[in-house]
């Protein structure tokens, strides 16, 4: 699992635009002298993607189907889950309208809101797991800071938390060793539209039966003239798109060879 980080860490630097982008530009400028046409074949089309992947139809592109993958979940009633397992995500350090704790970002924020709203519908007990504890000198985890946020800001209790996880198949891998412990076999899972999919996967490979409990969907509406203009958070939302549709190519390659 150590591998795996490792490899994510690299996807997220080298592999997903912006930077990718820029190496290619780079490249293309570096061979111009000895490979003119590939060279300006490079640079055209490096800086065409980045436009695509900043404008609204860009990345509407990449979020609408990889957020279609997983449906919304229509009721709370009836879906035999035992247990409530809500994802971290980010966070910001040292908050300090917080007295310098750290908090949980806005993506860790609406799965907050959303595993909430299912423990006041549910009654199930609640897991959240995130470690990188030790990430920029921090040693809280992720999922402590998610835990205080529930039990202080939202009045939720948390019964279990899963400390050691950086990535998601150790989310599940560390979160089913815990529920299982517990009898716990079949679980509403609380994570973003994007990311569920491929945390479902994850869980169902731990072991346990997975009820999709996704929030914040991003792209649920039909794409209109006015995406054609650029923005920061068209880019941010197709780099997170192409993260999670590598990851789950990544996943499909893992089960080829397993």
């Amino acid at each position: 699992m150590h591998t795996s980080a490792m490899l994510a860490t690299f996807a997220k630097i080298f592999v997903l635009p912006p930077l990718s982008l820029f190496l290619i530009y780079l490249i293309g400028m570096l061979i111009s002298k000895w490979r003119p046409r590939t060279s300006l074949t490079l640079r055209i089309s490096s800086i065409f993607l980045l436009f695509f992947i900043s404008t609204g139809i860009g990345s509407w592109l990449l979020v609408r189907p990889l957020e279609s993958l997983e449906q919304a979940l229509t009721s709370d009633k009836n879906t035999h889950a035992e247990a409530i397992v809500i994802l971290t995500a980010g966070r910001i350090e040292s908050s300090p309208e917080y007295h310098h704790q750290d908090i949980p970002d806005y993506i860790a924020l609406a799965r907050i809101r959303y595993g909430a709203h299912l423990y006041r519908a549910t009654g199930l007990p609640i897991l959240v797991t995130g470690g990188l504890g030790q990430s920029s000198g921090n040693t809280e985890t992720l999922a402590v800071g998610m835990k205080r946020a529930l039990e202080q800001d939202f009045l939720i209790p948390v019964k279990w938390v899963e400390n050691n996880a950086r990535n998601t198949e150790e989310n599940a891998y560390y979160s089913a060793r815990i529920l299982k412990q517990s009898g716990v076999k079949r679980v509403l899972l609380v994570t973003d539209a994007m990311h569920m999919r491929r945390a479902r996967m994850a869980f169902e490979r731990s072991g346990l039966q997975v009820v999709s409990a996704p929030t914040m969907f991003l792209a649920d509406t039909e794409c209109a003239p006015w995406n054609l203009f650029t923005s920061a958070e068209n880019m941010r939302r197709s780099h997170y798109a192409l993260y999670e549709w590598l990851g789950l190519l990544w996943y499909r390659v893992e089960a080829w060879f397993n």
